[in-house]
């Protein structure tokens, strides 16, 4: 029997099936889906029986995770002080399903799944697991900005979702490196590309799509970014090792007093490649593709989503990028980012305090790791029969 060792998460509210095609897609390259727990994060009012029941059609283990059911789940870890890390409403809930790996050992790897996302014809889930254990020669990538554009080789002029402004029309350098301890696996996507609202208006598009299409031959050679450059990491395709999960939280974003919104995977890509560089690990970049299928919404609704955090996002990363010198693990490296943002002062800068709120739930992030790995308190050890 084989070793279920894969949690998927998928955050949702509208598209849930789209798991049929990532189920679909892996039994047709022949990958073991008895390898998969999926785990789908939703809200109460969406149709948690349909989605428990499209998981038993597909013959696939898994849970449903409503708000009501996340916070069962908390008390029943003896962590209900925590609950409150995971924001409502927000594709940030993504954190929910690191918790629950966390508190699931079996689990070595985790794969991020948007709904609005389909597969292409590779092998999904294979492809990403052979990157994650990939060793040997790759591109590197490097500019004088410090900045990774994932977007590069694309015939348009695009930067994708988080790229600061400041760090574009960048002189990229690409030279060949090795490496030998990749720990996450960023597949990037065709059809609508992941823009921010700005870059959206810029490219005269009302509806939240952008009129600019990516296509497979849109996307070069597969590359990491060199140590001490950065680049957007985005959760819609996304997989990972276990290990990453104390430098991975993906922020309490949108259900905040200042309306910050956007960020929460591209801040907890910052905080994974920082953790990244100081301990020799690698973020892997490319393949596999997925096609993504953005729902028309309203431009401005993004752009008033985005603007909040827009001036934090062109400076987040120049103040982790003093943290963790001396780290040796990813909780230190967490700890010593998070303190920089918890006691850091941020008033030149709008919404600054939210830099400091970010730090605090940072630190309550690693606090609940520790309590999820110990017994929950009103657990009773029931002996077996004789």
């Amino acid at each position: 029997m084989s070793k279920q060792d894969i949690c998927v998460i998928v955050p949702t509210i509208r598209e849930w099936e789209c798991m049929e095609e990532y189920i679909a897609n892996a039994r047709d390259h022949g990958f073991d889906t008895d390898r998969l727990f999926v785990v789908l994060v939703t809200e109460d009012f969406c149709d948690t029986d349909g989605m428990a029941a499209m998981l038993d059609d597909l013959g696939v283990d898994g849970a449903v995770f409503d708000g009501t059911a996340r916070e069962e789940w908390f008390a029943e870890q003896g962590a209900s002080e925590y609950s409150h890390l995971i924001p409502e409403a927000s594709h940030a809930q993504t954190s929910f399903g690191l918790l629950y790996m966390w508190a699931n050992e079996r689990f070595e790897y985790g794969v991020f799944i948007d709904d609005d996302t389909l597969p292409h014809d590779e092998d999904f889930f294979g492809t990403h697991m052979e990157n994650l254990a990939y060793e040997g020669e790759i591109e590197a990538r490097e500019s004088d900005e410090s900045w990774v554009n994932v977007l590069a080789d694309a015939d348009a002029d695009l930067y994708p979702r988080g790229y600061p402004y400041a760090a574009m029309d960048e002189e990229l350098e690409r030279e060949p490196t090795r490496v030998d301890d990749v720990v996450a696996s960023q597949g990037l996507w065709t059809n609508v590309p992941d823009l921010d609202a700005v870059r959206i208006l810029m490219d005269g598009d009302l509806q939240g799509q952008a009129q600019s299409r990516t296509s497979r031959a849109d996307f070069g050679e597969d590359f990491v970014a060199a140590e001490g450059q950065y680049l957007t990491v985005c959760s819609m395709n996304l997989a990972f090792r276990r290990e990453v999960i104390p430098a991975f939280y993906q922020l309490p974003m949108d259900d905040n007093r200042w309306d910050v919104g956007r960020f929460d995977d591209i801040w907890s890509g910052l905080f994974l490649k920082r953790a990244c560089d100081v301990l020799g690990k690698q973020v892997y970049n490319g393949g596999p593709l997925c096609e993504h299928n953005k729902a028309p919404r309203s431009t401005f609704d993004d752009l008033q989503n985005e603007v909040a955090g827009l001036e934090l996002n062109e400076h987040v990363w120049e103040v982790i990028d003093d943290a963790a010198a001396d780290a040796s693990s990813y909780r230190e490296a967490f700890a010593s980012m998070a303190d920089a943002l918890a006691t850091g002062e941020f008033t030149e800068w709008n919404n600054g305090e939210f830099l400091n709120y970010c730090g605090e739930y940072m630190n309550d992030w690693l606090d609940c790791l520790n309590t999820l790995e110990q017994p929950a308190a009103d657990t009773v050890e029931v002996p077996a029969d004789d």
